[in-house]
């Protein structure tokens, strides 16, 4: 227990001293013996030290209320400042093409792909940390963009949805729409300022990031929504949008190995969408280059862990105030009924 004021403790000396300076002579009669009274008891007089010592007690406890006695806590919290991240990866027929693994073995993009983002969602043990604590979404595009899943904290149903990821195979439905699926994940990243769309998700910590991760083999050519008009949907409501493109072989001028690589007009464009939302553009053409840029990625987006302190504090100046009251009150009734003097 602590003191607001502790400074008016020092006042508590005061209720005796009060006492003892307004204690007056009483009036007395000289008498020539006392052996007539000699049988007689001294009755009431001698309870005539209790009003002084109740007053004195009284004072006492109005001093202590006056010094505002509290009762405090102090409490830790930790909250997650997580980042919400939406997945997106194109599952059209070109992603059926072979590419090649760390064991000079072949297998489709889809696969590929569908590995490297289950790694980056529950981390490999190795070069992916896995994103505990994050908010993930996945939306998967072709000829149309699809929400595979919301932005969820259930990674393990979203896993269960990664594995389950399978090439569009309709001739209708073919194409690569990954403007409409950048203005998708954009606006599900968006609706997370609504207060009913946080208390619906249970939301108490703060999104410190809003990012997405596009993964394409093509150029866009189709949807409804432009790249670039998509982009700047997600600069204006703060999401950053990393662009991996997946091709055939490392980029680079064969005449020129030490030059600058050489991007494709859809590579181009990619970059200009990652550059224009402070994201990053990167390529890769086999399993351990995807790796790498999902590695990059998970380091660059790590979420926080931030400590809270704050204190409680209970007013306890009323226990000592009622206390004062409840006994000064009795010492009061008693001084003007049975321990009545007069002088």
């Amino acid at each position: 227990m602590s003191f607001a004021y502790p400074w008016l403790l020092l006042l508590l000396p005061l209720p005796v001293m009060a006492v003892f300076l307004q204690r007056r002579p009483q009036g007395t009669l000289a008498v020539p013996s006392l052996q007539l009274w000699q049988h007689a008891d001294s009755g009431r007089a001698r309870f005539l030290w209790i009003p002084p010592t109740i007053r004195v007690f009284a004072m006492t406890m109005f001093i202590l209320a006056l010094a505002r006695p509290q009762a405090g806590s102090t409490h830790t919290t930790q909250v997650n400042e997580g980042i919400a991240i939406q997945l997106l990866v194109d599952v059209s027929s070109s992603m059926a093409m072979n590419i090649q693994l760390s064991d000079q073995e072949q297998t489709t993009r889809m696969e590929v792909a569908k590995e490297l983002v289950e790694r980056f969602i529950a981390g490999d043990g190795k070069k992916l940390s896995g994103r505990e604590g994050d908010l993930l979404g996945l939306v998967t595009f072709a000829r149309y963009a699809d929400t595979r899943s919301p932005l969820t904290f259930g990674h393990d149903a979203l896993l269960q949805l990664v594995r389950s990821l399978e090439i569009q195979e309709r001739p209708n439905e073919d194409g690569t729409a990954y403007g409409d699926a950048l203005a998708v994940a954009a606006a599900r990243l968006q609706q997370l300022d609504d207060p009913e769309v946080r208390q619906r998700r249970s939301l108490e910590g703060e999104i410190s990031s809003r990012v997405i991760i596009l993964l394409t083999d093509g150029e866009n050519n189709s949807g409804q929504h432009l790249p670039i008009e998509a982009a700047g949907l997600a600069r204006q409501w703060g999401c950053r949008i990393y662009c991996i493109s997946l091709g055939d072989h490392a980029p680079g001028n064969p005449n020129s190995p030490s030059a600058p690589p050489q991007l494709s007009e859809a590579e181009r464009v990619l970059e200009h969408i990652a550059t224009e939302t402070g994201g990053l553009f990167r390529t890769a053409f086999d399993f351990d280059s995807l790796l790498s840029v999902y590695a990059e990625v998970d380091q660059l987006e790590q979420s926080r862990i931030v400590t809270r302190n704050y204190t409680r504090v209970s007013e306890l100046f009323w226990l000592p105030l009622a206390v004062g009251l409840f006994a000064l009150v009795p010492a009061l009734i008693l001084e003007a009924t049975w321990l009545r003097t007069v002088p």
